[in-house]
């Protein structure tokens, strides 16, 4: 009874959909980007762009269709900024448990990019959380500021691989491989890795580790004492990472926009905006939800994260990944 209700539900649903004219009830990737002001006046602007959830390049799939990816959404952002010379500086709202080796990493340098190009001013504000991968996006940035109640650190690499073998051999099956080299099933998670496998995949995560510590060498000045416990990947509360070294200080929102007109050399109440698709009354710096897409949550359900994290490098906090 539950499934023919449910099949009539959702073919009613696309029915509806197919025959009645659009109506754009919720934002979605096909809307433009439109500029709104959040507070402040005059000329010089300050850009707030929110980073939040897993970083990822893949787009954001649903039951009926997919999202942008954080990486485009993001980027889409930068880009327009970069046609604005009013633009002066920019507040990235980061609350992130970090992603892919490689989005971050793309994040990272498109930020850079940015910064090279207009010569705007760039700060960080972390949320709940900005570590590993949310954190090596805080690189990039001229100030990194965390809320007093945020967690950072975790700056290190890990390689997820799920390894079911022993799973099938206690209900008795087999996976046969037929391969052109010994080390082509390596990773495979229907066996156990050799020891020369291991010590490629060690190989591996020691090199996308040795980058993101020689990024942290770069933007912070740090001592090597307080480096050798940083690089043991642990999270830091805001206290703990201001006194490391790993932020710049303690302070909200509203301290990150002050902190990033000081820099720029703007009044404290020039205009601060950000780019949505749609427009909320009453806004606020703190609206997440206006600044990447929406969608309906029954009908556009996220469905990459009802499953674990797929094989392969991250700079991700795994108790925080979505």
């Amino acid at each position: 009874m539950k499934k023919t209700f449910l099949f009539i539900f959702i073919l009613s649903t696309v029915l509806i959909c197919g025959c009645q004219p659009k109506m754009n009830l919720f934002p979605d990737g096909t809307d433009p980007l439109l500029e709104k002001t959040l507070q402040g006046e005059g000329s010089d602007k300050v850009l707030v762009i929110s980073i939040s959830g897993t970083i990822s390049d893949q787009a954001k799939k649903g039951l009926f269709g997919a999202a942008p990816s954080l990486v485009q959404e993001v980027t889409s952002r930068l880009k327009l900024a970069e046609k604005d010379d009013q633009i002066k500086g920019l507040v990235l709202k980061i609350n992130s448990p970090g992603g892919t080796v490689t989005a971050s990493d793309i994040l990272y340098n498109e930020i850079m990019r940015f910064k090279k190009k207009t010569g705007a001013s760039v700060v960080v504000s972390m949320m709940d959380l900005a570590a590993s991968g949310g954190y090596y996006v805080s690189l990039a940035a001229d100030r990194i500021m965390a809320h007093p109640t945020s967690l950072t650190g975790s700056v290190g690499v890990i390689f997820v691989r799920p390894k079911v073998g022993g799973l099938l051999d206690k209900i008795g099956v087999s996976v046969e491989v037929s391969k052109s080299g010994r080390n082509k099933d390596m990773g495979f998670p229907f066996k156990a890795d050799t020891n020369e496998q291991k010590k490629i995949i060690n190989s591996i995560v020691g090199d996308y580790a040795a980058r993101f510590h020689g990024l942290v060498r770069k933007h912070r000045s740090i001592s090597e004492s307080d480096l050798e416990k940083v690089f043991t990947a642990q999270i830091y509360s805001a206290a703990g990472a201001e006194k490391a070294g790993l932020i710049d200080g303690v302070g909200y929102l509203p301290d990150a926009v002050d902190m990033v007109c000081e820099l720029a050399g703007i009044p404290e109440n020039s205009k601060v905006i950000t780019y949505k698709r749609k427009s909320y009354p009453n806004d606020t710096l703190y609206n997440s939800a206006s600044s990447q897409v929406a969608s309906p949550a029954v009908i556009n359900i996220d469905t990459g994260n009802l499953l674990p994290p797929s094989a392969g490098f991250y700079y991700l906090w795994l108790p925080a990944a979505q």
